[in-house]
């Protein structure tokens, strides 16, 4: 379990995320929702140890996530940035076996080429393998790096819009792949989603923030609802129901 207790981080001094407490639990998918400068990146990253905290604490399966040694904590807990800029060239199948170097240090195992592998398959890319970077489409090149980040084998995945570049069949492929392992492996997955519809379609659990705060937390039926969609978008929505979850629309 992560816990986040009275978490507060400032960007320049200005309260980004203000005294926000919620459990993250070992298992299942978890999309973090609310409108553009909300804090949810920021969330994500104070979580991963990617930004200070002004106040509170991250504590992960028992011990401040603080007090983790980087290496333990790569092996626990993988992050996807939002941006990812390499200053090398490498070809998609290394930039995958990066994933990989929490456990094997560099020294490459047979058990290392079957995770990429697995993590290339998963994101339908073994194909890709040996194209450079470079040579890919954005969408491409995002798929790419989410399966570095699977091929990490960690059970707690961080993903800062993950969807941002694919298309609609990708999307949906993706949040497929990420819903099953979270079942299969019983990994506990993060998502920060612009998406409203595909977090209610696939998510297990909706936390909504806005200014910094969490507003709503709980199913999609429980988020996902006219009042509290207006009031974190502060715009006027109609939600139906599609297969059993519900999906909404602004007024027009």
């Amino acid at each position: 379990m992560i816990e986040i207790r009275n978490v507060t981080m400032t960007y320049d001094r200005v309260p980004v995320v203000k005294d926000v407490s919620f459990d993250l639990p070992d298992h299942g998918l978890t999309a973090l929702i609310g409108a553009n400068g909300a804090g949810k990146s920021t969330l994500l990253a104070g979580i991963g140890r990617l930004h200070p905290l002004q106040g509170g604490d991250v504590i992960v399966d028992g011990k401040n996530v603080e007090d983790w040694k980087p290496e333990e904590l790569a092996q626990t807990m993988a992050i996807l940035r939002q941006e990812n800029h390499l200053s090398v060239r490498l070809t998609v199948a290394e930039l995958v076996m990066l994933g990989r170097h929490p456990h094997s240090r560099g020294r490459t195992t047979a058990e290392d080429e079957a995770k990429v592998a697995e993590a290339l398959k998963s994101v339908s890319m073994m194909d890709m393998a040996d194209r450079f970077l470079d040579e890919l489409s954005g969408g491409q090149r995002q798929r790419a790096f989410i399966a570095m980040t699977l091929a990490q084998d960690a059970k707690y995945l961080l993903l800062d819009e993950p969807l941002s570049a694919l298309d609609m069949r990708h999307s949906r492929d993706m949040m497929r792949h990420l819903s099953a392992i979270c079942k299969r492996k019983g990994l506990s997955v993060v998502i920060v989603i612009h998406d409203i519809n595909t977090a209610a379609a696939y998510a297990d659990r909706l936390v909504a923030l806005k200014d910094g705060e969490i507003v709503a937390d709980g199913t999609a039926h429980e988020v996902v609802t006219p009042s509290v969609l207006e009031k974190i978008f502060n715009v006027e929505v109609n939600v139906g129901e599609v297969g059993g979850r519900p999906v909404a629309m602004p007024v027009i």
